[in-house]
């Protein structure tokens, strides 16, 4: 895939318009509400992406936004969200993602607070550098609260995702490591997908 500003505003409409589509059906149940707007989060995301590319990247809001999006709002987003829609007999176990994820995204947000994100356009890819300290540790905090609260879900349909999610991570990390961030959170906005058909084979409180 080639990644350019029109690639990313043509997939976040795209992917938004899913989330609208995930949403409306989740009405019927309002725990699931968060996972099902998770589409329509990404699809903004890679929609100010676009607004990266078309500043050449720098320091300016669109990098700002992206950041919070991709950094401490996902991270505490997706553990509170599974834990929201899954089953009671696995609640008790994605409290350690959810801990995980408040965790990591203080320390996230923090950073984001006393320090400068900045993107760079490399060839057809966007990266972003905000020179975290501890960043193994807090790459490890952020998976568990994201692709570790997926797979601990006990949903077939969210450990899919999970699933997905984490092959997604691992290309990224071998194809494109200096942009890893924004070529994953790329992918699985694609793979949101999944949360479509996931909401749409759930049955409505009774």
């Amino acid at each position: 895939m080639c990644w350019s500003a029109t690639a990313d505003l043509v997939a976040g409409t795209g992917i938004a318009a899913v989330g609208v589509a995930s949403v409306s059906l989740a009405a019927r149940r309002p725990r699931d509400l968060p996972l099902a707007a998770l589409p329509l989060l990404l699809g903004a995301h890679q929609i100010i992406e676009a607004a990266v590319w078309h500043h050449d990247g720098g320091t300016g809001p669109a990098t700002l936004a992206w950041a919070v999006i991709a950094l401490p709002l996902l991270a505490l987003w997706v553990p509170a969200a599974v834990l929201c829609a899954a089953p009671p007999s696995a609640r008790r176990r994605l409290l350690i993602p959810l801990a995980a994820g408040a965790a990591t995204a203080a320390a996230l947000a923090y950073a984001l607070a006393t320090r400068t994100v900045t993107a760079e356009i490399r060839g057809h890819t966007v990266g972003y550098s905000l020179g975290l300290p501890q960043a193994e540790l807090i790459v490890v905090g952020y998976l568990i609260a994201t692709i570790g609260s997926l797979l601990l879900s006990g949903d077939r349909g969210l450990v899919l995702f999970g699933v997905l999610v984490a092959v997604g991570a691992a290309v990224s990390v071998v194809l494109w490591r200096q942009e890893y961030i924004s070529t994953w959170c790329a992918f699985a906005a694609v793979c949101s997908v999944v949360l479509l058909l996931w909401v749409r084979k759930r049955r409505p409180y009774p």
